[in-house]
């Protein structure tokens, strides 16, 4: 059984998130190819980690997507008090903020298993259960990644988690937004991971009021250790630690 150390960032700028998971990424990369001029004996197992966050308003486009998913310019960002960044996950263009859980899992899949497909499927089922433990049933649909509602009905369905990954020698950073009681209004400035004719929702939407974030929290690390058949460590995250 793996540990993972598990850091819950806060409201955190999404650049100093995105400096943060590459260094604690890079740190794995470089221990992996400095493993290889060593003898098993030697050789040094990797941290792996589970960031959570929230961001101020922001929207990513992933290396596969297209800026003209992006439906407002540059003084209509300022307006809405958003950024922009371009980034190195896959997938289009999503937005996070206020009332989502982000979740960065920077994983050497060396020690668990070498199958991305397999690794979206469980950030995917982690969500689901989660959800389920509230009432909603959620599922895949056919052709996207993330996690959607009423997934047989293609006019009703609809979005609550969306998931964009880069994963390079095994190892994995970025992850999945997941609205709990966020501002769906923001949405309508992008194309949501490029597909025109999905609606996005959120818990508080589905269930009527605000939900517990730390609640969800819990559920979801708990279904994190079951999924990955590992032990979440809890650390303190420092802002300092991004510099």
């Amino acid at each position: 059984m793996q540990n993972i150390i598990f850091q819950d960032l806060g409201n955190i700028d999404y650049k100093d998130a995105w400096d943060y998971q590459e260094r604690l990424f890079e740190e794995i990369v470089a221990l992996k190819l400095k493993n290889r001029d060593l003898s098993p004996a030697e050789q040094h197992t990797p941290k792996h980690y589970l960031l959570f966050c929230e961001h101020p308003h922001v929207y990513t486009l992933g290396k596969s997507g297209s800026e003209d998913n992006l439906l407002v310019n540059n003084d209509q960002l300022s307006e809405k008090k958003a950024t922009y960044f371009k980034i190195n996950r896959g997938g289009d263009i999503t937005y996070h903020g206020p009332g989502q859980i982000v979740g960065y899992p920077i994983l050497d899949l060396d020690h668990f298993f070498t199958d991305i497909h397999k690794y979206l499927r469980f950030l995917e089922e982690i969500i689901i259960k989660t959800l389920a433990d509230y009432g909603i049933t959620a599922g895949r649909l056919k052709g996207a990644t993330g996690v959607w509602l009423d997934v047989d009905d293609p006019v009703k369905a609809r979005k609550i988690c969306a998931m964009g990954v880069r994963c390079s020698r095994w190892v994995t950073m970025h992850g999945f937004a997941f609205n709990i009681n966020s501002n769906l209004e923001y949405f309508n400035n992008i194309v949501p991971c490029g597909i025109t004719d999905k609606a996005v929702t959120s818990m508080e939407m589905e269930l009527g009021a605000k939900q517990d974030i730390e609640e969800v929290k819990l559920k979801l690390k708990g279904y994190f250790e079951q999924q990955f058949k590992a032990t979440l460590i809890e650390e303190t995250f420092h802002f300092s630690e991004t510099e």
